[in-house]
């Protein structure tokens, strides 16, 4: 059974994006971009909230047109593309580039996708997050901690009174100073 996977970059104090929605501090050199590639490529799809979609959406599919930008990009670009994307979002009316919308996060549909013959389902997007946290549908949770402090903005988690035991299941530090967390469901 495929997994769902929470995969996202976060400061070191819990921010996934600085004020203004600002994500400049992100530490993504060409060895974390292909690590990214590698990661994704061996995936099923994307889950994402409106907020990450739009955001992905207005960059990636276009990046590989512009010959500057380095080779890690363009390939992601590609795989961007080409990835099946689920959309969760009431307010969305059109999606492009093989995403479906779904207007709620229903775990038996989600359940559903799981058993799907395919690579595990990353999740991206604080907001959703929350959603399948509270629903105790995430499975994998892939941190990349960048080394700086943001001091506000958004926090990758809602504050919750739910424990969730995790196991450390992997780390890696990267030449940039990014660390990967890796952690499963259990204690």
């Amino acid at each position: 059974m495929r997994k769902i996977v929470l995969m996202m970059s976060v400061s070191l104090d819990g921010f996934i994006e600085g004020p203004d929605r600002d994500i400049g501090w992100h530490r993504v050199d060409d060895e974390l971009h292909r690590h990214f590639n590698t990661q994704v490529k061996a995936t099923g799809g994307f889950l994402n909230g409106r907020v990450m979609y739009e955001l992905m959406a207005g960059f990636w599919p276009t990046a590989d047109a512009d010959p500057a930008s380095p080779e890690p990009v363009r390939e992601f670009a590609g795989i961007w593309r080409e990835m099946p994307k689920v959309v969760y979002s009431r307010t969305l009316d059109r999606a492009d580039w093989n995403t479906t919308i779904v207007r709620d996060v229903v775990p038996e549909e989600v359940m559903a996708l799981k058993e799907r013959p395919g690579g595990d389902l990353l999740l991206g997007g604080a907001d959703i997050a929350a959603v399948f946290r509270r629903q105790g549908l995430i499975d994998e949770y892939r941190l990349y901690v960048h080394p700086v402090l943001v001091g506000r903005g958004k926090p990758l988690f809602h504050p919750s009174d739910a424990l969730t035991d995790l196991r450390l299941a992997e780390s890696r530090t990267f030449g940039n100073g990014v660390v990967l967390l890796r952690y499963g469901r259990g204690a």
